[in-house]
């Protein structure tokens, strides 16, 4: 059996066994190498263009344990930025969101314009006139920052590859994502709460469809119970979705599955009332439009659920919701999650949509809450890994991708990347510099 990612992962392909040491999800010297090896260099969700609808427009968010602010200046350019006052490291942006033309931090009374440049800062004395020539005392910009179809993404390694490169075959998902709206819209507010347990198990549990059936059975009975009859087809995976999972280039992953519900994209479903059927089909009409028939079947009948390494989530069912998963310590991770919607929705159909991101996804709804207690035993049960020391990922054949819902052999490409990212030899080498200095 080998091993991989120092040591935290162990494969025998032959005998179809994978497991991960559970030390993965306790150790602090595995979060540090995490932060440094992964977050440190990965490309990592910011925001949606949406968020930013105007000019001044901006958004504080914290990514990677960095205060950052997001914005839109006054020419329209979208920005990033490390929030923190060039000249003794205060926040300059307390709020977490709003229109600002300026920037200005309380301390020493330092201004800066929504491009970052510093404007004016008080007593004027004492400075050189070309103290700021070279900008070091403009807000400082984050190294690496860009979009694809209105995500942005940061990244704290300047020599990264591209975007679009990182995301690779993911594209494909995040475009049916997208093409189902007219308009990207992200809902005002967000739900955020915390979780005992290491922010790899969520990232985990938002692709695994093995769990649903078991964990979830109260949601999946009432679905079946007021669901039409589903079509034939192969056999579902537990919780009777019809579908494959798939890894994806870069450790991403996906389920793309039907359901006993409707979508807003273009399935209408009798419990919206024969009064929906014209705003679905016209929604549906307008799909083929744009993107064709074939194209706008898959959109409009099946679901996804994409993770992108190492931590954000986008769920694309009844509801569409932007999830982040960022990692505070081995054993707690805070989440946010985004309810996205198109700007032309009925106000009946944006109840539709709201009514499944609070009452299926929320925090009190009917799957977050088992997913959180599940998460949270799992935590608690690693207190035995000195005895019992791995979990096991094993399901499914370790060479074919497109497998059952239910399969792993997607969950094992994610913590194949994660410990390939452990295992970079340029980092290895800089922490051997380090320990010997």
């Amino acid at each position: 059996m080998r091993t991989i990612g120092q040591a935290n992962v162990a494969i025998d392909e032959a005998a179809g066994i994978f497991r991960v040491s559970r030390n993965a999800f306790v150790s602090d010297q595995v979060f540090e190498q995490e932060q440094s090896r992964i977050f440190a260099r990965c490309w990592l969700y910011l925001g949606h263009e949406a968020e930013l609808p105007e000019a001044g427009s901006f958004r504080t968010r914290r990514v990677a344990g960095r205060e950052i602010i997001f914005n839109r200046d006054m020419s329209g350019k979208v920005n990033a930025f490390f929030d923190s006052c060039p000249h003794r490291g205060a926040k300059v942006c307390m709020e977490k969101s709003g229109t600002a033309r300026q920037f200005h931090c309380i301390y020493h009374g330092w201004n800066f314009e929504a491009d970052g440049t510093l404007k004016r800062q008080p007593h004027h004395s004492g400075y050189s006139e070309t103290f700021n020539a070279d900008g070091a005392l403009n807000l400082m910009r984050l190294p690496r920052l860009e979009s694809y179809r209105g995500l942005w993404f940061v990244n704290f390694d300047k020599n990264a590859i591209s975007l679009e490169d990182y995301l690779g075959n993911a594209r494909e998902y995040i475009d049916c994502f997208v093409d189902q709206n007219e308009q990207v819209e992200i809902i005002a507010g967000a739900q955020e709460y915390g979780i005992a347990a290491n922010w790899k198990l969520l990232c985990e549990n938002s692709v695994d469809g093995y769990h649903a059936n078991n964990l979830h059975a109260t949601y999946f009975d009432y679905a079946r119970n007021i669901a039409p009859k589903l079509p034939d087809g192969p056999a579902p995976a537990r919780g009777g979705l019809y579908g494959v999972a798939r890894a994806l280039d870069n450790g991403h992953m996906v389920g793309e599955f039907s359901g006993p519900w409707g979508r807003p994209a273009g399935k209408w479903f009798p419990s919206w009332g024969e009064a929906a059927k014209p705003e679905i089909a016209a929604r549906r009409a307008d799909l083929v439009a744009r993107v064709g028939e074939e194209k706008a079947d898959r959109i409009a009948n099946l679901n996804r659920n994409l993770v992108i390494f190492p931590n954000l989530v986008l769920i694309d069912g009844t509801g569409m919701v932007i999830r982040v998963v960022q990692p505070s310590a081995p054993g707690f991770m805070e989440v946010c999650t985004w309810a996205v919607a198109d700007a032309r929705d009925s106000d009946w159909l944006r109840d539709i949509r709201m009514q499944n991101f609070l009452s299926f996804l929320g925090p009190g709804g009917l799957a977050t809450p088992d997913d959180v207690e599940a998460l949270e035993r799992c935590q608690q049960g690693y207190s035995n890994r000195r005895e019992a020391g791995w979990n096991d990922i094993s399901r499914g054949n370790m060479e074919d991708n497109d497998q059952p819902l239910d399969h792993e052999f997607h969950i094992r490409a994610y913590w194949k990347h994660w410990a390939e990212c452990l295992d970079r030899t340029d980092m290895v080498a800089e922490a051997a510099d380090k320990a010997a200095a």
